[in-house]
């Protein structure tokens, strides 16, 4: 644990990229096996289920502390972050200390080990680490405690790190690391095992990520290089079917075992295969993506909703047939075995994500300005002699998309943001103007460069009308762009609808309050672009 408390703390104090990268290779050459299996979930981006949940912990650094709840409340909102509350309020152990015990005894006594207690012993747990640990430690081991804990490094360094001190070539490493895998000494070791390891079964791929194409496409060259796709919304998913069983992977390494049983019913007629493709709700031509969500949010689907809302899985890629990995071939070879794969499995729930052809860019362009009205975000552009890479690798793949939706909205309410941003107020609410009203619409919280986010949280505090907690109301006066991709009807929501992906697109110094959009605006954007 000593070691770890101190991996972090040295990962947390530096931007530095080479800096982590050399930190992780100096803790992974030495750590046990067990600790390093730990250290790579934790650093990778894997999260513990929560077992105590933040309102209890708080309600028992009151009782520590004797401090009235109102005020461990007001504490955390202004610190906002409950490890760093703890362990600046309660009373914790000699900062000259060592931490006994590795992190694997930690994290198996201390913090999975309270799954089996009752509440007056995880109580009696929890408080007397807090009281026994060195203020770091204790900030450490709240965290892990929370399930909360993020390190400042990507899972691709950690990646990096561990393929330069193995020798493995990275994308190896990738691979390992993907899908459900239990932090063993065993397999840590496995890590660095010799290529031809057998993998578990149904384990998915890294993903080939998109680069954005900000540009002008002539800059890609000759057209008839590239092929180029409508750039679905749907799940992004992997399907793996094996004699013994069929898995279904969403981008987020999320296991979708049940949510779609056409997809994996269809998919006992495929081959051994890996495909990459797209889940999308399909009813003759592909739905809006607002019908989509009504599957996404259930866990078990029933007949009436499979009925109202089919689900296909749009094929686009080949990954793996007959347990041979395709990635490294051609994507034109890849795509005439897939092509054949999909018409002999002959499966209406199986489909092939079409090409879109064009004579030159311009023809391809006017043809990306009806993605609106196909449903689409626009096209992906592959190169067709790339081979199927790790994560966001640019020059082969590019994703061509159509300017977001925009409208002008009223600051209306403001409240801190979290972690590093906590003492700011980055959390925005905002709403369009209906007559002499102003109807909330959507919130906000990212798109502002950190300058202006210093320079609006100084507006903000001098401008405030009244305080609810965190949340302060405004004086109606700024008006920020907001940018968003889908609109549709929901009422959950006060306006009636509902953005996706909203941020803030600029900050309009230009534009009086009476010039924001109205909710009649809003409204005709939903009848042209409404799912």
């Amino acid at each position: 644990m000593q070691d770890f408390a101190a991996l972090y703390a040295e990962l947390d104090a530096t931007t530095r990229t080479q800096a982590k990268l050399d930190a992780m290779v100096r803790y992974f050459e030495r750590v046990d096996p067990a600790d390093g299996a730990w250290a790579v979930y934790i650093l990778a981006g894997r999260r513990m289920k929560r077992l105590i949940g933040p309102r209890r912990l708080r309600d028992w650094l009151a009782e520590l502390c004797g401090l009235p709840e109102w005020l461990v409340e007001e504490t955390y909102q202004h610190v906002g972050d409950l490890a760093e509350t703890v362990s600046l309020l309660a009373e914790t152990g000699d900062e000259r200390s060592s931490v006994e015990g590795s992190l694997t005894e930690w994290i198996e006594q201390a913090v999975l080990g309270l799954r089996g207690l009752a509440e007056p012993e995880q109580k009696a747990h929890v408080l007397a680490h807090w009281r026994s640990l060195p203020r770091q430690a204790c900030f450490l081991y709240n965290k892990l405690l929370t399930g909360s804990l993020r390190v400042g490094v990507s899972r691709g360094l950690v990646e990096r790190a561990l393929a330069t001190l193995s020798g493995r070539p990275r994308a190896l490493i990738a691979r390992r690391l993907m899908g459900e895998f239990e932090p063993t000494a065993g397999f840590f070791q496995q890590l660095f095992d010799e290529e031809h390891r057998e993998e578990r079964d149904g384990q998915p791929y890294p993903f080939f990520l998109a680069s954005p194409l900000e540009g002008d496409p002539d800059s890609l060259g000759d057209l008839h290089a590239w092929h180029a796709e409508w750039k679905w919304d749907g799940i992004r998913a992997q399907l793996i079917a094996r004699p013994n069983g069929i898995w279904l992977w969403s981008r987020g390494e999320e296991p979708m075992a049940g949510r779609f049983p056409e997809v994996e019913e269809a998919a006992r007629a495929l081959p051994e295969v890996v495909l990459d493709g797209e889940l999308l709700a399909w009813d003759a031509e592909v739905l809006p993506f607002s019908q989509m969500q009504r599957r996404i949010q259930r866990k078990t689907i029933g007949p009436k909703l499979l009925k109202e809302v089919p689900v296909v899985f749009l094929a686009y890629d080949l990954l793996e047939a007959d347990r041979q990995d395709w990635r490294e071939r051609p994507l034109e070879e890849r795509r005439t075995r897939l092509e054949k794969i999909i018409f002999e499995a002959a499966q209406p729930p199986l489909r092939l994500s079409p090409l879109v052809s064009a004579t030159d860019w311009p023809a391809l362009a006017a043809m990306r300005g009806s993605s609106r009205e196909r449903l689409v975000e626009g096209l992906m552009l592959k190169r067709r002699a790339s081979p199927y890479r790790s994560g966001r690798v640019r020059g082969d793949w590019w994703k061509w998309k159509i300017d977001p939706l925009t409208i002008d909205c009223v600051l209306l309410y403001a409240q801190p943001g979290h972690g590093r941003r906590a003492n700011l107020y980055t959390d925005y609410t905002l709403a369009v103007r209906d007559g002499d009203a102003l109807v909330p619409i959507t919130k906000a919280y990212s798109g502002l460069t950190d300058e202006e986010i210093r320079k609006l949280d100084r507006w903000i505090r001098a401008n405030t009308l009244e305080k609810f907690g965190p949340v302060r109301s405004l004086k109606p006066q700024q008006v920020l762009e907001i940018a968003f991709e889908g609109i549709a009807p929901s009422p959950r929501h006060k306006s009636g609808i509902a953005l996706r992906f909203p941020r803030i697109a600029r900050w309009r110094h230009d534009k009086p309050v009476d010039e924001a959009d109205t909710l009649d605006q809003v409204r005709e954007l939903l009848r042209l672009y409404g799912n």
